[in-house]
């Protein structure tokens, strides 16, 4: 039997493709600085909450996606279990829908992976107004393409999500955080260094001067990292790492614009004027700049990465990684056929699509 506000979303779904009106889907609007304007009448998916699947044995948890943020983490808490992406939420109307659709992951990234790693399935609704699935509550699906993981990230540009499947991951026995003060290009080195050895890293951020590591694990597997690679646990601010992914650091104060820079880690300090915090061992670097955006745009290709204008004064021009080629053409092909109408988030990733 279907879900009263499952019914609800797909009616207002049909009504849109009948009437040709696009949607600005939204949840608990936690980001929606993120993208690019969106027009449309609001459909909001927060009233669809609940889980409606856990297994902490099977290290599985099935969630309609206005589903709380918080209130899934404190569930797996209870179990002893984490999201292991740690999303950030920057409210406390986060919700899951929002957190696989922005595609954001927290400093563990690197080294348990990211959202998209983590979907296992998800059932949405189409630009056809019909309730489709894909996946499934298991760890290894080989039944064709794995489409649910197009939807980390897509902004709610392909469908109105109504659940996902997420893998979890049982939460650390011991977690400490040691300290290094470093030049951004010893930190770069050092970051490379440490992630590339068989430790128990979690957590490899720079501020500018402090480069910060966070080991997780086994009390005796952390205990002996410490002992190995050394460096200041005096100079530890225990807020880091929450106040990183939750952007409450002093660096993201003010209103210059905030870019998110993803390279590969050991890639040398880019070209670009501003202020820059490093995350994921290097790999996602924030920048407050002032400079132009096909600047930072172009900076980012050269060192085999992208980035995104993740809060802008103008949100009117590029905010994404501008995609060209047979890149642009499988985007606008996947868009067409999940959204052959274009009413989902016009307009919110890119110009016209």
């Amino acid at each position: 039997m279907q879900d009263s506000t499952e019914a609800f979303l797909q009616q207002a779904v049909r009504h849109a493709v009948d009437t040709n009106a696009p949607l600005k889907i939204v949840g608990g609007n936690s980001k929606s600085f993120l993208g690019r304007e969106s027009g449309g009448l609001q459909l909001s998916t927060l009233e669809h909450q609940g889980i409606v699947n856990y297994h902490p044995s099977e290290l599985i948890i099935t969630a309609r996606t206005g589903t709380l943020l918080s209130d899934i983490e404190q569930t797996l808490a209870e179990q002893g279990q984490m999201l292991a992406f740690e999303p950030p939420h920057f409210s406390d109307k986060a919700t899951l829908g929002g957190a696989v659709a922005c595609g954001l992951s927290g400093p563990r990234r690197p080294f348990t992976g990211s959202v998209r790693d983590f979907v296992l399935g998800c059932k949405l609704i189409n630009g056809k107004a019909e309730v489709v699935s894909f996946g499934g509550e298991v760890m290894k699906n080989v039944a064709g393409y794995d489409v649910s993981r197009l939807m980390a990230g897509a902004m709610g540009t392909l469908g109105v999500l109504l659940e996902v499947s997420l893998k979890v991951l049982p939460l650390p026995v011991l977690e400490l955080t040691t300290c290094f003060e470093l030049n951004p290009s010893d930190a770069i080195s050092k970051m490379t260094m440490l992630a590339a050895q068989s430790l128990p890293v979690s957590g490899l951020g720079y501020n500018g001067c402090i480069l910060y590591v966070r080991l997780s694990g086994a009390e005796k597997a952390v205990k002996a990292a410490i002992g190995r690679i050394g460096g200041d646990a005096a100079m530890v601010d225990r807020r880091f790492w929450k106040y990183l992914n939750e952007q409450r650091l002093d660096f993201f104060q003010g209103d210059t614009n905030l870019w998110r820079i993803v390279v590969p880690p050991a890639t040398a300090e880019l070209d670009l004027s501003g202020v820059w915090l490093y995350d994921w061992g290097g790999g996602q670097r924030w920048l407050k700049s002032e400079e132009p955006p096909r600047r930072v745009f172009l900076a980012a290709e050269n060192a085999q990465g992208h980035a995104v204008l993740f809060k802008g004064k103008d949100r009117s021009g590029d905010v994404f990684q501008p995609l060209s080629g047979k890149l642009q053409q499988l985007n606008r092909n996947i868009k067409q056929a999940f959204d052959p109408a274009g009413i989902f988030n016009p307009n919110r990733m890119y110009r016209d699509w």
